[in-house]
C-alpha cells in the first residue's frame, strides 16, 4: 500500500478517485508549517502539493520513502527541482488540465481591462451614472503580443483571432512552422514589444524569464500598451510596472498573479489602472475537477512504475508516450547490468547508439535507464531521474554514437563501455540488445559474439575455448551441487577459437560451484549476474 500525503486543498473528484485505488492510501494535511512537514514526510511514498506548499532541499530530504512530488497545477517554481533531482524524486505537474481556464481569465481581463468593467460596476454601485468616464477599446484590429507560446498561449491566439486581433508571438523554443500552424508569427523580444498594443505573459519562471518584464523592456513598449499576466507574478519588476503604470508609458494591467502572494506589499496595489483578481487563472470547477483527477492519477501511475507522464525533471521529450518507451528502457538496464557485472573497474565513458529513426527521441531516457543499471553497484539509490547526475559525480562521460554498431536490428540498443584495467590500461566492452516481438528484451552481441539471451534472473557469463567436452563438463559440474540450467546461450567468434555461454539459471550457485568452473579445463572465465 503506497501512502500519499496531500499537503495542500485538492479538488474533491481526486480524492473521491484515491479512494476508488485498493492500492493507495493518503491524508490530505493542510496549513502545515515546515517543520510539521518534515516530522510528517518520512511516512510517505508521495506528496502532492499546490501553490501554498514550497517543498525545499529540506523537506525533500526529509520524505526517506519519498519516490513523486506532485504538483497539480502547470507551474513548479515552488518546488526545489534540483534537489529532487538530486534525491530521485519524480516531479510531476498537470500541465493542461486548467490550461482552458487559464486561457479564458486572459480574456476575460483583457475585455475588463479595456471596457473598465470593474471601475464602471463600483461608480454604479455608488448611485453614479457616468457612462462617458468609461469609453473602452475595442479588441478588433489590435495586436495582440504572446510571450511564450505554448499550449496556454496557443489557446489564447485562438480566442484573440476570433476576436479579429493580430496575434504574434516571442517564444525561443517554437519554430516558425508551429507558428504558422496557428496563423502566428514569430518575432524576436524587442520587435514583438514595438509592436503589441495588449501583452500576454504565458512563459515559465526561470532565471532567464525572472522579472523579463523590466523598466527596459518596458521602454521598448508601445506608449499605451496594456498588460495582462495570469501566469507567474516573478515575470514582472513590480516596481518597474509601477513606473510604467504611474507615468501613462503602460495604460493599464489586468493582473491575476503577484511576485509574493498575497501581494501585501506590492506597489501595484491600489493603482487605479490595475485590474485586480487573486490568483484565479485555474480556478474553474472543470479545471479544479481536472486538475485533481490528473494529478491522483498521475502520481498513482508514477508509484506503481507504469507511467512517468508530465515528469519535469526527467529526460523525456516533451509528447514521448512513456508506454512506447518503457520496453526500451527496460532493455537498457539490462545492458547497463551486464557491463556493469562483467567490469571490476569504475567505467570512464559510456558511448549509446540507438537504432532506426523512430527510437532517436528515446535516447535520452533509454540512456538514463542504462546508466542506472549501469551504476547501480556503486549507488543502490540510483534511478532513472538521478542516473546522469550520479554518472557526472563519477567521472563517466556519456557520449551518442552513430553508425557503430552493424546489426542490422531496428529496435536495437548498443552500448559501448569504456574502463581501465588495474595495469592502468584502456579496456572496452561493447553489449547490445534488442527487443523481440517489440516487447522482450535480449542480448544480441558481447564484443564479436553473437548471440540471443534472456537477461532475466540469475545469469552465468561463461567464456571457454572452443574445444569439446566443455558443456558436458560444466553441466556436470552445476548439477553436482544442485543447480539447474535454465536455458544456455552461447556465440563463438570463430570454430575452434573461443567461445562466450549466457546461462540463465534457476537457482544461486554456491561459492563452491563458482570456483569449481573457474578451474575447469578451457574455461578462462567465470562470472554470476544478477539481472
Amino acid at each position: 500500500m503506497y501512502k500519499i500525503l496531500i499537503s495542500d486543498k485538492l479538488g474533491q473528484a481526486g480524492l473521491d478517485r484515491l479512494d476508488e485505488m485498493d492500492d493507495m492510501s493518503y491524508d490530505m494535511i493542510t496549513g502545515l508549517s515546515k517543520e510539521e512537514l518534515m516530522a510528517k514526510l518520512p511516512d510517505y511514498d508521495a506528496l502532492i502539493v499546490r501553490s501554498g506548499t514550497r517543498p525545499d532541499s529540506d523537506i525533500l530530504a526529509a520524505g526517506k520513502k519519498l519516490k513523486v512530488v506532485g504538483r497539480a497545477g502547470i507551474g513548479v517554481d515552488n518546488i526545489d527541482l534540483e534537489a529532487a533531482t538530486k534525491l530521485g524524486i519524480f516531479v510531476m505537474n498537470t500541465p493542461q488540465a486548467n490550461s482552458v481556464a487559464t486561457a479564458e481569465q486572459t480574456m476575460a481581463l483583457m475585455l475588463a481591462v479595456n471596457r473598465h468593467t470593474a471601475p464602471a460596476h463600483a461608480s454604479l454601485l455608488a448611485g453614479e451614472w457616468a457612462r462617458s468616464k468609461f469609453v473602452g477599446t475595442e479588441l478588433y484590429g489590435k495586436t495582440l503580443g504572446i510571450i511564450g507560446f505554448g499550449y496556454i498561449g496557443r489557446l489564447v491566439a485562438a480566442r484573440a483571432q476570433a476576436f479579429g486581433m493580430t496575434v504574434i508571438a516571442y517564444d525561443p523554443y517554437i519554430s516558425e512552422a508551429v507558428g504558422r500552424e496557428h496563423n502566428v508569427e514569430l518575432f524576436d523580444l524587442d520587435d514583438l514589444l514595438a509592436q503589441t498594443d495588449i501583452l500576454t505573459l504565458h512563459t515559465v519562471v526561470s532565471p532567464e524569464t525572472t522579472r523579463m518584464i523590466n523598466r527596459e523592456t518596458i521602454g521598448k513598449m508601445k506608449d499605451g500598451v496594456i498588460l495582462i499576466n495570469v501566469a507567474r507574478g516573478k515575470l514582472i519588476d513590480e516596481e518597474a510596472l509601477a513606473a510604467g503604470l504611474q507615468s501613462g508609458k503602460v495604460a493599464a494591467a489586468g493582473l491575476d498573479v503577484y511576485f509574493n502572494e498575497p501581494p501585501t506589499n506590492s506597489p501595484l496595489i491600489g493603482l487605479p489602472n490595475v485590474l485586480h483578481t487573486p490568483h484565479l487563472g485555474a480556478s474553474s470547477r472543470e479545471a479544479q475537477r481536472a486538475v485533481a483527477v490528473e494529478m491522483v492519477e498521475a502520481v498513482a501511475d508514477a508509484l506503481r512504475g507504469v507511467d512517468f507522464r508530465n515528469t519535469v525533471n526527467v529526460s523525456f521529450p516533451k509528447g514521448l508516450d512513456f508506454n512506447k518507451v518503457r520496453p526500451y528502457m527496460a532493455l537498457a538496464e539490462k545492458i547497463g547490468r551486464l557491463q556493469s557485472g562483467l567490469t571490476d573497474a569504475p567505467f570512464t565513458k559510456i558511448e549509446i547508439e540507438v537504432g532506426g529513426e523512430e527510437m532517436k527521441q528515446m535516447v535520452r531516457p533509454i540512456a538514463s535507464a542504462l546508466l542506472k543499471g549501469l551504476l547501480i553497484k556503486i549507488s543502490p539509490e540510483i534511478n532513472e531521474i538521478n542516473a546522469p547526475l550520479i554518472a557526472e559525480q563519477h567521472g563517466v562521460q556519456i557520449a551518442q554514437e552513430y553508425g557503430q554498431n552493424t546489426l542490422s536490428y531496428t529496435n536495437l540498443v548498443w552500448c559501448r563501455a569504456h574502463w581501465k584495467n588495474k595495469q592502468g590500461e584502456k579496456r572496452t566492452r561493447v553489449v547490445a540488445g534488442a527487443l523481440f516481438a517489440g516487447l522482450e528484451p535480449r542480448i544480441v552481441e558481447v564484443d564479436d559474439y553473437l548471440i540471443e539471451a534472456k537477461p532475466e534472473g540469475l545469469v552465468l557469463i561463461m567464456r571457454n575455448q572452443d574445444v569439446p567436452g566443455v558443456i558436458g563438463q560444466v553441466a556436470t559440474i552445476l548439477a553436482t551441487y544442485g543447480v539447474n540450467i535454465g536455458e544456455w546461450r552461447l556465440g563463438r567468434s570463430a570454430p575452434g577459437g573461443e567461445a562466450l555461454s549466457f546461462i540463465n539459471l534457476d537457482g544461486s550457485p554456491p561459492a563452491g560451484a563458482l570456483d569449481a568452473l573457474s578451474h575447469a579445463k578451457a574455461v578462462t572465465a567465470v562470472k554470476l549476474i544478477e539481472m
